[in-house]
């Protein structure tokens, strides 16, 4: 049966010789992730409404915060701890926050319950942010830019899964065992996570051989050189150090035009975002009124038909996309899917509408633009993949939901604009969006080739640059 598994995914995946057991192994890692999450992203969002649609802005302010005071800890342990290390034990900051919460949810009357709610919805908004982008970051560390583009397609299925059975539990369980009891089921699943990454840490070795084998296979041509020279000498790097201080990170996106265009892609994904879930909570608050359990089954059945559009796509499709046009291309496809969307949406914001437009974008995002933005870090050292990358991918992100909330606000509140109006806002910024998406793709092509550095000339070396070949600096 393994051997038999083993097959059908090397023919239908493209993986190779030496690969099948970590791909397996990261995909039931961020299973576990997203599974988690997943359990507990219905409830917010339902915390979030009945907090009252006119204080989410004040919500994603927290978040923000909460972001400042997390970011510079975790990059802190990067810095002092080896990655077998400090990956578990994030993990595990968060498996006793959720505890917290559970303990108080039950201690609590109606009035500090939705108080508590609050705390949680800023929370879990800091929470999955964290836990995917260390994900990511421990996948781009392991894996070569060419196996990633083969392969981040496969991996990501593992965690559509796990979103898909973790919207599952909550949709067939909110009403049997309340939302707050759920909490401890996601528990659970992040602990599984955090020792999937301890048995991940083991297959790094092989990776790294089965990267030079294809190399030479290829007569190092096509970027084999640089894939070999990754994968040779390749001591595992689960106990070394990374080293720098708490804020290397921010110094290398501000330096950096190749990180500052990363950052400011995700910063345009996060404010055409925000908008569009600022407006679902608005018409979903009209259409369910003060059904609660309505409203929460309504986010798990978007969050389960997100799943399974994606979880197709990324069987099928992704892998393919990403080594059939490039990543520019792939990068390019949600912005030009938000323009027509945004369009539409202007035309006839009802709820139908809103919930169809969620559903593609969202499963776009995971399903294509995800994989394809973490390939652009493939290219970069150690310290960018850990720091630079958790900084775009949490505050930056954060600060991205803030533009969108507050400008939001502003023109719902100070200017009138209605749900048509704000709509079509987005539109030519999703053209923005869309020529720089095309922009990374060169440039990470670029990079990848060996044309062109990834950090200004006479900067210095980041930590853990050594690991990496001069063209992929």
């Amino acid at each position: 049966m393994r051997e038999l598994a083993g097959r059908w995914l090397r023919r239908a995946v493209d993986v190779r010789e030496g690969e099948t057991a970590a791909l397996v192994w990261s995909s039931a890692y961020f299973f576990f992730v997203l599974s988690a999450y997943y359990v507990i992203r219905p409830i917010r969002d339902e915390m979030g409404v009945a907090a009252g649609v006119d204080r989410l802005a004040w919500l994603f302010t927290g978040t923000l915060v909460g972001m400042l005071l997390l970011h510079p800890l975790y990059a802190r342990l990067v810095a002092r701890l080896p990655r077998r290390r400090f990956v578990p034990l994030t993990y595990r900051f968060f498996i006793l926050n959720l505890v917290l919460f559970f303990l108080l949810f039950r201690a609590a009357d109606a009035a500090q319950g939705i108080w508590i709610g609050r705390m949680f919805y800023i929370w879990t908004s800091v929470f999955n942010l964290f836990v995917v982008s260390v994900f990511w970051s421990f996948m781009t560390d392991i894996y070569r830019p060419w196996q990633s583009r083969r392969l981040f397609g496969m991996v990501a299925v593992g965690g559509t899964v796990g979103a898909i059975l973790g919207s599952s539990i909550t949709t067939a369980l909110v009403g049997l065992l309340g939302p707050i009891n759920l909490l401890l089921f996601s528990a659970l699943l992040l602990e599984a996570a955090g020792r999937a990454s301890g048995v991940l840490e083991g297959h790094e070795q092989r990776l790294a051989q089965a990267a030079e084998a294809a190399a030479d296979a290829r007569g190092a041509g096509r970027g084999g050189a640089g894939e070999a020279a990754r994968g040779a000498g390749g001591s595992p790097r689960r106990s070394e150090v990374i080293g720098g201080d708490v804020l290397e990170g921010i110094r290398h996106v501000l330096a950096s035009p190749y990180l500052l265009g990363i950052a400011a892609l995700m910063m345009l994904f996060t404010v055409a975002s925000t908008f569009l879930y600022f407006q679902q909570a608005a018409i979903v608050a009209d259409v369910f009124r003060d059904d609660r359990v309505g409203r929460t089954r309504l986010f798990a059945g978007v969050d389960l038909a997100v799943n399974v559009l994606t979880l197709v796509t990324q069987a099928f499709l992704t892998g393919r996309i990403l080594r059939w046009v490039g990543v520019g291309a792939a990068l390019a496809f949600l912005p030009l899917l938000s323009a027509v969307g945004f369009g539409i949406l202007g035309a006839a914001p009802v709820l139908a509408v809103v919930v169809a437009f969620q559903v593609l974008r969202r499963a776009g995002n995971f399903a294509i633009q995800r994989p394809a933005r973490e390939v652009l870090y493939t290219v970069l050292p150690r310290t960018d993949k850990y720091k630079a990358k958790n900084f775009n991918d949490t505050f930056v992100y954060r600060t991205g939901d803030q533009v969108g909330a507050w400008s939001y606000t502003f023109l719902a509140s100070a200017l009138g604009m209605g749900l048509s109006g704000l709509a079509v806002v987005m539109v030519p910024l999703s053209a923005v969006w869309l020529a720089l998406a095309l922009w990374l793709g060169r440039r990470h092509q670029a990079l990848h080739a060996g044309r062109a550095p990834a950090t200004p000339a006479g900067a210095p070396a980041p930590a853990g640059a050594g690991q990496v070949v001069p063209h992929e600096r």
